[in-house]
């Protein structure tokens, strides 16, 4: 049988104290970059995998973060934005040894629970917390279980974590001004849902823009983000007196539903209808015609909120917020002058 290479052997083939490698391995700072790439060359040459049990016996750490989605797991896997998030959290925890546990909660489930769970018995050394809500009551409920945590963007109220943020007003404001500048002067919302508040961010942002322009919102409908919401909602704005020439989509998922809509109902994108969208989803460039959306980079999202919350797990006690680069506006074919 072959032996199982050791920490010593990493040590030995590196070069480097047992202690160094140690260091590198779990991601702590003090040693130059050269040192420890030297560590994780040798460490892949000899096969060796960090023992998680063993580690978190010696430093009583889970070497996992956890995340709470609530979602339908059926249609999680082409959620334009948690797949890219949890690759860009992965590529941080792979070099780490650490885990991403996640919790998927359904509708009528706890949420509460879910996080609950991950704090029995120290399953996570922190938390991920997305999907934020107005006054969001699991900020408390984090502080009470005693779980360090990152938000995904700045919530409206009081709280002790970090912040990882990127600002969709900019990118909102894009859109307007781009089929304003084409112009359309009747230009309707599929919003999101409005407990969340990146969706109430999003619509605020459009009507500002669209008020900056001398002009209102020829209608707003809230969506939810599903397919299903997004043809719903283009069937009603498309049945209104005088419906709108122009729908900016708060993501391109209702977006694309909402191209399909508006086909099926005779119409042609963009000759009689401009379709835009949010997050430049791996579909929008393909559809027909190219969707016209605001990309955000939901990878460096992930990435930048797993390094933040590795700092506040490892005891740095003055974490600052970190501001990613606004979202931008991607044009593309879906959206034109207005019909004579």
């Amino acid at each position: 049988m072959t032996k199982r290479p050791t920490i010593a052997d990493v040590a030995r083939r590196a070069g480097v104290s047992k202690g160094s490698v140690s260091f590198a391995l779990n991601g702590r700072p003090g040693l130059a970059q050269s040192t420890v790439d030297k560590i994780l060359a040798a460490a892949d040459e000899l096969g060796w995998r960090p023992s998680n049990r063993a580690r978190s016996l010696s430093v009583s750490k889970a070497f996992a973060l956890g995340l709470v989605i609530t979602r339908d797991p059926a249609v999680l896997s082409s959620d334009p934005f948690f797949p890219a998030f949890i690759a860009g959290v992965e590529s941080v925890l792979s070099t780490r040894g650490q885990a991403l546990v996640l919790q998927v909660v359904t509708a009528g489930e706890s949420e509460e629970d879910g996080y609950r769970r991950l704090a029995q018995d120290a399953r996570v050394d922190g938390v991920f917390l997305s999907d934020l809500r107005h006054d969001d009551p699991r900020i408390g409920l984090l502080v009470e279980l005693g779980l360090p945590a990152v938000t995904l963007n700045r919530p409206d109220g009081e709280s002790p974590f970090p912040a990882v943020i990127l600002d969709d007003r900019p990118g909102t404001g894009a859109v307007v001004e781009h089929l304003v500048g084409l112009g359309h002067t009747r230009i309707a919302q599929v919003a999101g849902p409005p407990a969340f508040v990146h969706a109430t961010a999003r619509s605020t942002a459009f009507a500002e823009a669209l008020a900056a322009a001398g002009l209102e919102p020829v209608a707003v409908e809230t969506g939810d983000f599903t397919a299903a919401g997004g043809i719903e909602t283009t069937r009603r704005l498309l049945a209104l007196p005088e419906p709108p020439t122009a729908i900016f989509y708060a993501n391109d998922r209702m977006a694309i539903a909402g191209l399909g809509a508006a086909q099926a109902a005779g119409l042609t994108v963009p000759d009689d209808l401009s379709i835009a969208g949010f997050d430049d989803s791996e579909l929008a460039e393909y559809v027909h015609p190219g969707l016209t959306t605001v990309r955000a980079d939901p990878f460096r999202f992930g990435e930048a909120a797993a390094q933040t919350l590795n700092r506040v797990v490892d005891g740095d006690t003055d974490v600052p917020d970190v501001e990613l680069p606004p979202a931008e506006l991607v044009v593309r074919r879906s959206t034109a002058a207005p019909p004579l």
